[in-house]
């Protein structure tokens, strides 16, 4: 299976960018990416550095307890045993963290598998750069602070990995927050994710690197600043876009005047029927006073003949 080869740029040691990009080695640069091998060994990473010594104290290490609060019965409350337990405030924990083991075992070929292809999805993000030997006679942050901005990475997660360890490098880096020197060879998969630019000194591959195409080809286009007029059109479009929020939204147009239809004339009333004239009060003593004949057993009136 044929390997392309990857390229990233050179830079010389005062920063200066090489005209030609430089080919990365076959080993372990072949282009491959095993996600599952990363997030293995990341796990693993994080995992093993976890202490592991968080400690709760059970109702039989808490200090106190010996005998009962009360006796068992006739008291009216509940029964209790200790003071102690864990239903007491200042008792003991239940359930809760002990010392223990974190640590997880990755074999040797699937962490070199994960090294690779940390190294190869950086390389392809065009996050990795080649630099030439990095000699420091004393150590100097404002130097490595100005070499990062040259280089156009001074805001980003910056791993610069060594041929052999350059004692005033990391003098020289330690104070820079975003900034980690270490060898190349030390360096592990969860280092190399973590950051977001690597810059790698030449040597550090095993020897001279094969030059590749035109840097500029590769290289990453600056993005061009926005112009005052570009700018005042961002800032009107704000506005306007404000002024629409703040607007209150138009009313709909009021639909065309209709006829008003005739109101049906209302129905005639029925007369009433008069109501019967109640009797005058001294009309209805009158005619209480008046005796009323009486009926015989035989149902007739008296009197009368037949």
């Amino acid at each position: 299976m044929s390997i392309t080869a990857l390229e990233v740029l050179a830079y010389a040691a005062d920063g200066t960018r090489r005209p030609r990009a430089v080919q990365l080695p076959a080993d372990p640069f072949d282009g491959r990416v095993n996600e599952a091998a990363l997030h293995r060994a990341v796990t693993v990473f994080l995992a093993n550095q976890r202490q592991g010594t968080a400690e709760t104290k059970t109702r039989g290490l808490v200090t106190g307890g010996n005998q009962k609060p009360w006796r068992q019965k006739g008291t009216g409350r509940a029964r209790q045993g200790s003071i102690r337990s864990p239903l007491w405030p200042g008792g003991g924990t239940m359930f809760g963290p002990h010392p223990r083991e974190y640590r997880l075992g990755i074999n040797r070929k699937l962490k070199r598998l994960a090294r690779s292809s940390a190294l190869n999805a950086r390389a392809r993000e065009q996050a990795i750069r080649v630099i030439a030997p990095l000699q420091f006679e004393e150590p100097k942050t404002r130097r490595v602070a100005e070499l990062l901005g040259r280089l156009g990475i001074a805001d980003r997660q910056v791993l610069m990995l060594t041929e052999a360890v350059n004692q005033n490098l990391m003098l020289s880096a330690r104070n820079l927050q975003n900034v980690e020197v270490m060898r190349y060879r030390d360096a592990s998969t969860y280092d190399i994710l973590r950051a977001e630019a690597l810059l790698i000194e030449e040597p550090a591959f095993g020897g001279a690197l094969e030059q590749g195409g035109d840097a500029a080809a590769i290289a990453p286009q600056p993005e061009a600043a926005p112009t005052r007029k570009a700018k005042a059109e961002v800032r009107e479009a704000k506005r306007a876009e404000e002024r629409g929020r703040k607007a209150p939204a138009k009313k709909a147009a009021a639909p065309k005047a209709r006829p008003a239809a005739k109101k049906p004339e209302p129905k005639p009333h029925k007369a009433e029927p008069k109501k019967a004239e109640a009797k005058k009060p001294a009309a209805r003593k009158a005619e209480a006073k008046k005796p009323h004949a009486k009926k015989s057993k035989t149902g007739k009136k008296p009197g009368k003949k037949e």
